[in-house]
This record gives structure tokens, sequence and C-alpha cells, in this order.
């Protein structure tokens, strides 16, 4: 119930005009977000980097509402390319469809998305489309599908929780596409997606074995010590090396497991959003764990 009502007050406009005009709670989102500028996420990113960790920049933003906020958003992206490279940080980017003109036109969207694929593979990197609510999952699938025919710098997200999940990592393999599994954190209906936490346990489980076994790199995103430990098992039953795949895990959230992977020679990634559009992406961070909202409220009180 709690989850739920906090995941429907981050669609609310009124409340993300009080939130985002709130002092103490920008203060409290920067555990999540790495700041509103550019400069902010770099200066994560190679904090990271000094850590031995790698970084996945994001700049957040999500239903544009004109191709031309669509196009700014795409130039960004471009930007933030450039920028990792000129000052050597270990870092890909994550992007949302939505915030380049998915729901505006789709062949509009991917066009932006190839342009952007196509700035990753000439500096040798990759992009990631995230994967958003279960609206959007098929177009997301698709259109991956036909960015990665012209380039492997493109990959997608799957999310364990719905029931489909199993049959999207089948496709999305046939392309030779690397995924990033993670469980989901939007509000999705019993239709479509597991209501139970055991149940998309339990399907996170059997599609990390699916995507290990397959011989491509991908993301094992999760702050679960009980997920972990079971890719660790079964990586290493299976002689998978540390370097065959990497975890993942979001800016600011369980910095002590961050803390143990690398100690123990596994590659982990840092999710690390930026930008003034953060409040749908802080909002869901407090859905995810009640620690985080536990949180934000002591913070708050204590402000």
């Amino acid at each position: 119930m709690l989850r739920a009502t906090l995941l429907k007050l981050s669609e609310s406009p009124r409340f993300a005009k009080w939130v985002t005009s709130n002092g103490t709670t920008r203060r409290m989102a920067r555990r999540f977000v790495a700041g509103e500028t550019l400069d902010e996420a770099i200066t994560a990113a190679r904090a990271c980097n000094s850590a031995g960790m790698l970084a996945s920049l994001d700049y957040l933003g999500e239903n544009c509402s004109t191709t031309a906020d669509a196009q700014r958003a795409r130039d960004a992206y471009l930007g933030i390319f450039e920028r990792i490279d000129r000052e050597k940080i270990h870092a890909n980017v994550s992007c949302k469809l939505t915030q380049l003109g998915l729901d505006l036109n789709v062949e509009f969207c991917e066009g932006l998305v190839l342009s952007i694929a196509e700035r990753a593979a000439a500096y040798d990197n990759f992009l990631r489309v995230d994967m958003e609510s279960s609206v959007y999952t098929q177009r997301t699938v698709e259109l991956v599908k036909r960015a990665r025919s012209s380039t492997p710098a493109v990959g997608t997200v799957i999310q364990t929780y719905l029931y489909r999940s199993e049959t999207d990592v089948q496709d999305l393999l046939a392309y030779g596409c690397r995924i990033r599994l993670c469980k989901g954190a939007y509000k999705e209906s019993s239709d479509l997606a597991y209501p139970r936490k055991r149940d998309t346990d339990f399907n996170y489980i059997r599609l990390m074995k699916i995507l290990l076994a397959s011989g491509f790199y991908h993301g094992i995103a999760t702050h679960d010590p009980r997920m972990i430990a079971e890719t660790i098992r079964w990586a290493a039953a299976r002689q998978i090396s540390k370097d065959d795949f990497e975890f993942q895990m979001l800016y600011g959230v369980r910095t002590d497991l961050q803390r143990m992977l690398v100690k123990d020679g596994y590659r982990l990634r840092i999710y690390i959003p930026y930008g003034n559009d953060w409040f749908p992406y802080f909002m869901r961070r407090l859905a995810e764990r009640p620690a985080n909202l536990g949180f934000f409220i002591r913070s708050f009180l204590h402000s």
C-alpha cells in the first residue's frame, strides 16, 4: 500500500511542484541524484572510478511534450559522450525513450536513439536504453532490436516483475543484445506483473542464469544480498569469469554492498542520475525500499 501510494504521488504535478521547490527535500534528493549539472555528474563518476567502480550517467527526464525538447535531450546525450571521452571517465550512458519522443512518434524517437548510439560507437562506448513502465515495453524492445541491428553499441533493460520478461530476454539475445537485469520500479497491475516479491525474485534468478549462460556481457542490477549471492554462486559453479559480467547498483544505495563487491574483485557499475527533472526518479527510490523512505523522513524531521 505504501509503495503504491508513493508511486501514485510520483505522477502528481502538484506534489512534484511542492517537493522540488522545498530546499530541504532538494538536499535530501542528493543522496540518490548526483546533482543538476553534468559537471556534478562527472565529479560523481570520477569518484566512483577512484573507488574502483564504473559508472553509467543518466540525464534525467521523461515524457517530453515536443520534438524540440526531445532534440535537446538528444544533444545533451551527445555532449555526455564527448565529455566522458575528453575527461577519460570510465562510464557509459543510460537514457529513457519517452525523453527522446517515444510518445510523439516512434520513427522520430528511433532516429534520435540511433544518432546517440552512433556517437557512442564512435567513442567505443555504449548506450543503455532504460525500460519504463509496461505501457512502453513492447515499443522499447522493438526499437532496441532495430537499433542493435545497426550497431552493437546499444542495449536495454529487462524487469523481472513482468510476466513477459523471459520471452523478451530470449528475443533480445537473438539479436546479440546486452541486457541490464533489474526487478522493476513502476506500479503495475497483477495482470502484467508478479504481485508477490518472492515470485519476482524467483524470476530474477531464472533470468540471471539465462543471461550469464548466453556468452554476452550483461549487467546484474540489484541491491538484494540474496540475488547477489546467488549470482556469485551460480557464476562460480559454471566457471563464468568475474570479467564476463558486471553488477550494477544505484548511486547512493547500499554503499556497503558496493564496497564489498569491489573488494571481492567483481566489476561494479554505479547508475548516476543528474538533472533538473529528478522528482519521478526520487519518488521511485523512496518506494523501492523502506530504508530509503526512513532516511527521507528522519532527514525531514531533523531539518
